[in-house]
């Protein structure tokens, strides 16, 4: 799907930014414009996905946790098998591409679960970059050993201890740092969100997702699937994998939310998915769904998965939600912790938290499926770094 007009999904998007980052965002449009037609850097981006970050990834039929259905055939597209754990390599390396053709000399990123700051510290070890990470404490103290493997890869990581300290308030700091520093420095956004053209820049990196998984059960079943299912916080890894079927109109798309403890009322990020509290506005230089109290200020939001505690939404997502393309539902944190324990002892695959919303909306939505039935969901980084999160869920001491 391409943007409707220059920086919008529909009438979401834009690129609401302040007037002192504008000459920053139109040089990032206008390099990746470049990037995106030059052979050179297609070929070095290419390679550093085979050969560094290890894809393709294997799309991999879960027969164990299918008979437990006793519905449809589940297939997971296995992202957690990315060089560092999850989807966010493969952007993080195609933005500190882009960076390295800019002549930028630094990278800034925040994180709120970890992957796409370690991500995006070992894309600028790789390349040669200095990097900074803002990372709200609430998050590093519940993602301690991906703060470790960020320090360990050079990078580092700026505690920010602001409104909520998670995500939220880590972008925020990433941006006033940018709004100082755009001379050397390329901010390098980990999903797809923020002002134009960070969306369309990091749809196009984890289209890749998609266009796989497509091939992939095309050669294994000779058909597409009944049904794709993702989480969803900003939600790359969703657009990456939803977008090779947009146009495949039998192929039902399913984002999952984050429930939190329950969304009657703000302890959860559920933007699109019967949430009374969410409504269209500006938020992180984009006009999108966002989670607002009555009088219009940001919502602090609450998930058991730092990646997934987010109070807006990429715009391509809302526009997917308006015209009905693609549907958001959520999972609560008890729903998600089950899941994970679920995939863990019936298929040997810990899952991250976040893939485990999506996992536990499969767990309740295939059993109810004919047995003819292929669904797919994108397992989108491993669990490792959650097990001290899910052990305090638990009550357990490790």
């Amino acid at each position: 799907m391409e943007n409707t007009k220059k920086g919008y999904f529909g009438r979401f998007g834009g690129m609401y930014a302040p007037e002192t980052l504008i000459p920053a965002l139109d040089e990032v449009e206008q390099s990746y414009t470049t990037f995106r037609t030059d052979s050179t850097l297609q070929e070095e981006y290419s390679r550093l996905l085979t050969d560094f970050n290890g894809r393709e990834t294997p799309l991999y039929e879960a027969k164990n946790l299918s008979r437990m259905c006793g519905g449809a055939s589940i297939y997971l597209k296995r992202e957690d098998l990315n060089h560092t754990g999850a989807h966010k390599i493969t952007n993080a390396l195609g933005q500190a591409l882009l960076a390295k053709h800019m002549g930028k000399s630094r990278l800034i990123a925040e994180t709120g679960a970890g992957q796409h700051g370690v991500a995006t510290a070992t894309a600028a070890a790789l390349l040669g970059l200095s990097c900074d990470i803002y990372m709200g404490t609430i998050d590093m103290a519940r993602q301690k050993p991906n703060v470790f493997r960020m320090n360990l890869l050079g990078a580092k990581v700026i505690p920010v201890d602001s409104g909520g300290m998670t995500l939220k308030d880590a972008v925020n700091e990433a941006l006033r740092d940018w709004t100082k520093s755009i001379r050397d420095t390329h901010y390098v956004f980990g999903s797809a969100l923020g002002p134009h053209p960070f969306p369309t820049i990091v749809k196009d990196f984890q289209s890749v997702i998609g266009k796989e998984t497509r091939k992939q059960i095309l050669k294994k079943l000779k058909r597409l699937p009944d049904e794709v299912i993702a989480c969803v916080g900003g939600g790359s890894n969703a657009i990456g994998i939803f977008e090779a079927f947009l146009n495949d109109k039998n192929v039902r798309l399913t984002g999952v939310e984050a429930g939190g403890k329950g969304i009657e009322n703000l302890d959860h990020a559920a933007r699109l998915s019967n949430s009374e509290y969410s409504r269209p506005g500006i938020f992180h230089g984009a006009y999108s769904y966002v989670l607002q109290k009555e009088n219009g200020q940001i919502s602090d939001t609450h998930s058991v998965s730092a990646g997934l505690d987010y109070s807006g939404v990429g715009p391509q997502h809302s526009h997917l939600f308006e015209t009905g393309r693609a549907t958001y539902t959520y999972v609560t944190d008890e729903e998600a912790v089950k899941a994970f324990k679920c995939l863990s002892e019936n298929e040997g695959i810990i899952p991250a938290l976040e893939s485990s919303h999506a996992i536990a909306h499969v767990l309740k939505c295939a059993p109810q499926l004919p047995n003819d039935s292929v669904v797919i969901v994108n397992l989108s980084g491993r669990g490792d770094k959650d097990i001290f999160s899910v052990a305090d869920y638990l009550g357990e001491k490790i």
